[in-house]
């Protein structure tokens, strides 16, 4: 009875907490829906009290083949951009597209690792010099024959508006890994995800790595936010995995634009929302990863100075005691 009251509290304050910042925090108020998670977690913690099966994924990672003899289509170093041709492009939602690319061979794997990401190329003929861009495959690293990324077409993006003009049977110049940030099972205890838009890619990697494997046991608190409720990429699937690890995952909603009866969270993330929702910094054991619209950066953490320059460590997360080794900037 403790545990069903509990659950059922957790999940009612849980579905009214989710809020975002693209930039500054308006001035309204979420002390009651705040006060309402507050209230839940110490009733019986931040996670819910009953068990994780974790025996789907137990299944899923045995039913994987043996990687170390795969074709790896991408392996860094001095390797170029290669040619990939472009299978199927499926509307997601107004503005998004899943794109899958053929590796040209049903056996090879895309050679990526948690966490990296791929360079695209492309050179339009009235173009002086090729638009570069880097994007985050939304397919498992040890997916056979193809690869998959969610494109979010943006009105003056020339590199997702080609992306979006593609047909299948067309090709894209891509080159990589490019190594981000090398996770490793329980390199920590909890880690907390804040992203927003199309940042939800690299999220989605590390959250697929963690609970693909049946001996990490990391925490994970995802804030996600979006202008509008069909923007919100990957749902479903983090919805599944917040149902089957109700310990471990947690995923916090919120929308610039709600709809009339929209009960998750609604305008802007503040300090007090992060300091109540995401775990405390201590030391190794947690760990923080931002990416998002620059306005979130702004807000949460400062913006990189370059893929190789982290930044100095400003806004929320500095205030509430994090320290610039404990936030990661993809």
């Amino acid at each position: 009875m403790f545990a069903r009251s509990f659950n059922a509290t957790a999940r009612t304050a849980a579905k009214q907490i989710r809020r975002y910042a693209t930039g500054a925090p308006k001035s309204s108020s979420n002390a009651a829906l705040i006060g309402g998670v507050a209230a839940a977690a110490s009733v019986g913690g931040y996670f819910y009290l009953n068990q994780a099966d974790a025996k789907a994924v137990t299944n899923a990672v045995k039913e994987k083949a043996d990687l170390s003899t795969a074709k790896k289509t991408f392996t860094g170093g001095d390797q170029g951009f290669v040619s990939l041709k472009l299978e199927s492009s499926e509307l997601v939602n107004h503005n998004t597209k899943k794109l899958r690319f053929s590796l040209g061979d049903d056996d090879a794997v895309s050679g990526l690792s948690v966490a990296s990401a791929l360079i695209t190329k492309y050179k339009g003929p009235e173009m002086e010099k090729p638009v570069i861009r880097p994007y985050t495959p939304t397919s498992d690293e040890d997916t056979r024959g193809y690869l998959e990324f969610i494109i979010k077409k943006y009105p003056d993006g020339p590199m997702s508006t080609h992306l979006h003009d593609l047909s299948p049977g067309q090709r894209l110049d891509i080159k990589g890994p490019i190594p981000k940030y090398p996770w490793a099972e329980n390199k920590h205890e909890h880690i907390a995800l804040i992203a927003g838009g199309t940042g939800i890619t690299p999220m989605w990697q590390l959250i697929r790595g963690i609970f693909s494997n049946p001996k990490d046991k990391t925490k994970v608190t995802l804030v996600f936010g979006n202008i509008a409720e069909e923007d919100i990429l990957l749902k479903h699937e983090l919805a599944e995995l917040e149902n089957e690890y109700p310990q471990r995952f947690r995923a916090f909603y919120v929308l610039d634009n709600p709809p009339e009866n929209w009960q998750q969270g609604k305008g802007y993330v503040t300090k007090e929302l992060l300091n109540t929702v995401l775990p405390k910094p201590d030391g190794d054991k947690t760990k923080a990863f931002v990416c998002g619209p620059p306005g979130l950066y702004k807000a949460v953490s400062g913006a990189k100075k370059s893929p190789q320059d982290q930044g100095e460590l400003t806004g929320y997360l500095k205030e509430l005691g994090w320290g610039k080794e404990q936030v990661y900037k993809f």
